[in-house]
């Protein structure tokens, strides 16, 4: 006896436009619980319309609607490090978590930053940000060689 396949939505991940930036911060208020439209503005102003090979910003939908997102780009940063893909953001809507968004948005990004020669990707969280953290460890992503050292400038 055969089970029944769980409904998944078709889902879909294409590059960001300039209509999606409403989106993109709702779901980033719903995450930080900040509203962030001039730092989200500023984004979409380097990312979406003024695009660059090395740069993605990556909307997912969902039975016609976005329901996440994942921004980053390939950098070299000092200290010897070589270009990685770097994943600055990442958003799923709450209700369309574990349904394997992040993980297509993860992928997604990866294989652009693989076609663009990078060899690797990186990203920072905070280390209360079960969430995100959980997920990226997930992911296969684990401590890199360098440390983030820093120091208030009151």
């Amino acid at each position: 006896m055969s089970r029944p396949v769980p409904h998944r939505p078709l889902l879909t991940i294409r590059d960001a436009v300039a209509a999606d930036i409403d989106a993109v911060v709702r779901l980033d208020r719903i995450d930080t619980g900040l509203a962030k439209p001039a730092y989200w503005g500023d984004i979409f102003a380097r990312y979406v319309q003024a695009p660059r090979p090395e740069r993605a910003f990556l909307i997912a939908e969902g039975c016609g609607e976005i329901i996440g997102f994942i921004v980053g780009e390939i950098r070299a940063w000092e200290f010897g490090s070589p270009p990685s893909g770097w994943v600055f953001a990442i958003h799923v809507a709450p209700d369309r978590r574990e349904l394997g968004v992040g993980t297509r948005l993860l992928d997604d990004i990866c294989a652009r930053f693989r076609a663009a020669g990078a060899n690797t990707v990186r990203t920072m969280v905070l280390r209360r940000d079960t969430l995100n953290l959980s997920f990226f460890r997930s992911q296969g992503l684990t401590a890199g060689p360098y440390i983030e050292l820093e120091r208030g400038l009151e």
